[in-house]
């Protein structure tokens, strides 16, 4: 169930964040680039979902699945990363068609490092991942962050070695307009002990969120990051 937010918003195409004395660039891409690590990080890629729904007979547009690599591509042109950090989703399901797409997009790339942290939908054999170069974790520590899939709650996000950053629920924010409308969009929403990042794949559904008043939402719209008040 989500919130309903009245909100004046302040906007640029990306937005500077301090955390934990830590510079994080939040991108209208629905990706952090973290200045220190000079890191890229990306949750819920969900790549090879388009190939999952075709092998079942549904109709989806072809360019989808290489219009997400097109824009990992432009990112890592922009910031010139050493690192790209999945949080976990990152291929959808079993082996498709997809996953020759992404094996050629890697070889654009072969000095990139690259790290996957696990979520459920990652269920292919961690061999294809080891072949091209890519590290695998269940969870990483990072500087002051712990690197997750899904978020944590209760005393596991109490007791956490670090400041956690996931994905998984495709978190998004309600608005309501003066005219009594409404929209979800999706954002980065930063709490006391834990952020959690939007689906960079475009192929996913949001789920709104609720908020407490020490969080810090920042929601995407029109190509451009939304601090809300």
């Amino acid at each position: 169930m989500g919130f309903l937010i009245f909100a004046s918003m302040a906007t640029n195409p990306a937005v500077s964040f301090n955390l934990l004395n830590q510079d994080l660039l939040l991108l209208p891409q629905k990706a952090i680039y973290w200045q220190q690590e000079k890191a890229l990080i990306v949750a819920d890629v969900h790549l090879g979902k388009v190939g999952h729904f075709r092998k079942a007979g549904i109709a989806v547009p072809r360019d989808m699945e290489q219009n997400e690599l097109a824009v990992l591509s432009d990112l890592i042109f922009e910031h010139n990363p050493q690192k790209l950090i999945f949080l976990g989703d990152f291929f959808h399901s079993d082996m498709n068609s997809d996953w020759d797409w992404f094996i050629l997009w890697r070889s654009q790339f072969p000095k990139l490092e690259i790290i996957l942290v696990k979520g459920n939908h990652d269920i292919i054999d961690d061999s294809h991942y080891r072949q091209l170069n890519i590290f695998l974790h269940d969870q990483l520590l990072a500087g002051p962050f712990l690197m997750l899939h899904q978020p944590l709650t209760g005393d596991d996000l109490k007791e956490a070695p670090g400041y956690v950053f996931c994905g998984h629920i495709h978190p998004g924010i309600s608005l309501a307009g003066k005219a009594r409308q409404h929209i979800t969009l999706p954002c980065f929403a930063f709490g006391a002990r834990q952020a959690i990042l939007p689906s960079f794949g475009k192929f996913t559904g949001r789920v709104a969120i609720r908020s407490n008043k020490t969080d810090k939402i920042f929601a995407i719209a029109n190509d451009k990051v939304l601090a809300i008040d």
